[in-house]
């Protein structure tokens, strides 16, 4: 996914989570239980494949924003779109526009490989800018 584009939202969600959650690594773990038990409420138990690609695309999309997109005493924001063709939309915000998504250049590195992992989980995903910020966003199927 070319991160200089963006995917706005053309379809109505058929349901909705949005929930802002501390900048804290305490808030990353959050956001990943939020989204098990929500997806679970929605109809997608614990240990499905849906489930468990939520929770693995989620914990990563927090973990990015908790450590590169925080800003001291700003949350974060999680939102969870279940669109109606199927498609599970997560989007995560933080406040900071200014960091560029990196993906790992240096096989020994500390870092980098989050996005690689979302890449090869999402459907599709990318960035789109925001007032303050920006939204990572990511879109798994539903089957």
């Amino acid at each position: 996914m070319n991160t200089e584009i963006s995917t706005p939202l053309t379809t109505t969600p058929t349901a909705e989570l949005t929930q802002r959650l501390s900048a804290t690594p305490r808030g990353a773990r959050l956001a990943r239980r939020l989204t098990a038990q929500q997806l679970t409420a929605w109809g997608h138990p614990h240990h499905t494949d849906v489930n468990d690609t939520a929770q693995h695309l989620v914990a990563e999309l927090a973990a990015n924003a908790v450590t590169h997109g925080r800003v001291p005493g700003r949350d974060f924001e999680l939102r969870l779109l279940l669109l109606p063709e199927g498609t599970l939309r997560i989007e995560v915000s933080d406040p900071r526009a200014d960091r560029q998504l990196r993906f790992a250049n240096e096989p020994d590195g500390e870092g980098g490989r989050g996005l690689l992992l979302v890449t090869l989980l999402a459907r599709t995903w990318g960035v789109s800018e925001r007032t303050v910020g920006k939204t990572v966003w990511a879109e798994i199927a539903l089957r």
